[in-house]
Parts: C-alpha cells; structure tokens; sequence
C-alpha cells in the first residue's frame, strides 16, 4: 500500500529541489503544489507541515477515503478525479477551496460540502455506479453553493431530475451530458432560473430528440452562447425570442372572449329554447314577466306563446 506521506515527497525527484539555505522541513513548509497523479497511492498521510498547500494533484490513484487535509485551510485546487471514493468526507476546514474535482469516483451521494462557501467548480461526471443507481445531490449541500457555485459538471450520471438544482442561479456552466433528461418542461423552469447561464452541454440525453429542443432553449437561456457545443447567433437568438413573442401574441388574439356566465333563461326574460323542459315555477315567472311586458307593448301575450315552440309536458301543464 502506497501512502502520501512527508518521506514520499522526500524520495521525488519533481519535489524535493533543494533551495539555498533551505532545510527539508523548511521547503516543505514553503510548498504550494503537491503532484503526486498516477503514483497507486491508497492513504493520504499526514501532511500537515505543508501548511501553505494551495494545489493538490492526487487523480488517477486508488484512494478510498478522504482524510488527512484539514490542515490544508489554504487548499484552493484539489484533483482526486479517478480514484475509487465513494464519499465525500472532512473537507469542511478547506474553506478557500475553489475548484474540486471528483470525477470518475464511486460517489453515489453529493453531500458534506456545506461549508465550502468559496467553491466555484465542482466536477461529478462518470460516477461508477451500481445498475440501476443515479447521482443524487443533497438539497442542503445545494443551497449552501447557491451563491457561489458557476460550474458543474454531472455528464454520465444517470440523472433523470434536475429540479433540485434550480438554487444555483450563479451557474454559468453546466453540463449534464449522456443522462436521462426527457421533460423540456422541466428544463425551461429550471434554466430560467439561472440568469448568467453562458455555456451549457445536454448532448446525449432523450430530450435532444424533441420538437424544437435546441429553438426553446435558446429562447430561455437569455445569454447562453453556448448549447451542446454549437455556438448560438445572437441574431439567431433575436428571431426566436421574436418569433415565439409573435406566436403567443395570436395565440391570445385568436382566444374567444370570455362570455357572460350562463344564467336561467326566464331570469333573463328570454323565450325558452324548443324542446326544453322548464319546471311549473319558472313557467310561472315567465309568463308573469312577459305579460307585463306584453302590457307595456300592448302586445297580446297569446301573441307571443304562439311563437314558443315547447315540449307536449309543458303544454299539457299549461293547458292544465
């Protein structure tokens, strides 16, 4: 087993360059980069001399856990991209850190970052999941890099739901590349929600394939430039806003007014309809209304029941 330790940095030839009156110790405290990629490490050791660590390259190793770095408040850049963790663990002291990378891990949850105020970049992508499993990414852990967070990367997650992620309006890159996106409904609520969107990559995803994808995205993203790795025309942009504004304006034009709420035909002294059956009560008060016009008109009212066309069971009522 290969740890990270202050006698592995003593043994590399690419870190250990002896300054002028410099002692080991003192190199070492003076040390701002760390690359050790490659190099089948498992353990991270204690590091805690380097204490002005602002970079560490530690991808493509065999790490499971991660530990040992909470002395690194310093910390700014830290890779462990391709290694095999599955969960992200004591970085709460590294509050200076602005871009993480954690690709290619077995994380299945994204949570413990809530005290990473200061974090810009945040890379997921190509989580090696059981079948079956998605990428799932706290709420708290969300709203805690509302503020701050301007780049995602989550391609190759199996995610199907991106409505958590409406609390990151900083976005200003996102890519969500080879999921399961299908809902552009979805989509549209999501991304109007982030105003500085500028790049953005959903290729691979069943959503591509939907009348008019790449048209309504355009239309949403305000200031996007870049969509699926095709630069957007502003002029492009323009026509659709247009166009779409254009559509929704006949669309309303088009839409019958609303009518008058449909009240009692005899409320509203008019004829009853032919072949309508009316109960005994507002026969009676129709027949009252229409005499009493009748008498200002001085228009018989067997005049006007004459021109009523009403069903035998009203007849043989009135008749009655």
């Amino acid at each position: 087993m290969v740890h990270l330790t202050i006698d592995l940095i003593a043994k590399s030839r690419n870190h250990f360059k002896k300054k002028r009156g410099l002692s080991f110790r003192e190199y070492l405290k003076t040390l701002t980069h760390l690359h050790f990629s490659s190099k089948n490490i498992e353990d991270i050791g204690d590091l805690s001399i380097c204490r002005n660590l602002t970079v560490l390259y530690l991808y493509d190793n065999q790490i499971t856990h991660i530990h040992n770095l909470g002395f690194a408040s310093n910390l700014t850049h830290l890779y462990l991209q391709n290694n095999s963790i599955t969960h992200i663990d004591n970085l709460s002291n590294l509050q200076k850190l602005s871009k993480l990378y954690l690709g290619g891990n077995r994380i299945a949850v994204v949570e413990g970052l809530e005290k990473l105020c200061e974090l810009k970049e945040l890379h997921l992508e190509n989580q090696r999941l059981a079948p079956g499993e998605k990428l799932l990414l706290d709420p708290r852990t969300l709203l805690s890099l509302a503020e701050s967070l301007c780049v995602l990367n989550i391609n190759n997650n199996n995610i199907d739901d991106i409505r958590d992620l409406t609390v990151l309006k900083e976005l200003q890159q996102f890519s969500a590349a080879d999921n399961k996106l299908h809902s552009m409904e979805e989509l549209e609520d999501v991304f109007s929600r982030w105003p500085q969107l500028l790049q953005m990559d959903l290729s691979g995803n069943p959503v591509c394939k939907k009348p008019k994808y790449r048209d309504r995205l355009i239309t949403v993203c305000k200031i996007l430039e870049v969509l699926d790795g095709r630069e957007i025309n502003e002029l492009t942009r323009q026509f659709l806003i247009n166009w779409k504004a254009s559509k929704e304006a006949k669309k309303k034009k088009s839409r019958p007014s609303v009518s008058e709420p449909l009240t009692n035909d005899f409320n509203r002294g008019q004829v009853p309809h032919p072949g309508h059956i009316y109960s005994h009560a507002n026969i009676q008060r129709w027949n009252l209304q229409h005499s009493l016009r009748a008498q200002k008109l001085k228009i018989p009212v067997c005049g006007l029941l004459s021109h009523v066309a009403v069903s035998s069971p009203i007849c043989s009522h009135v008749d009655a």
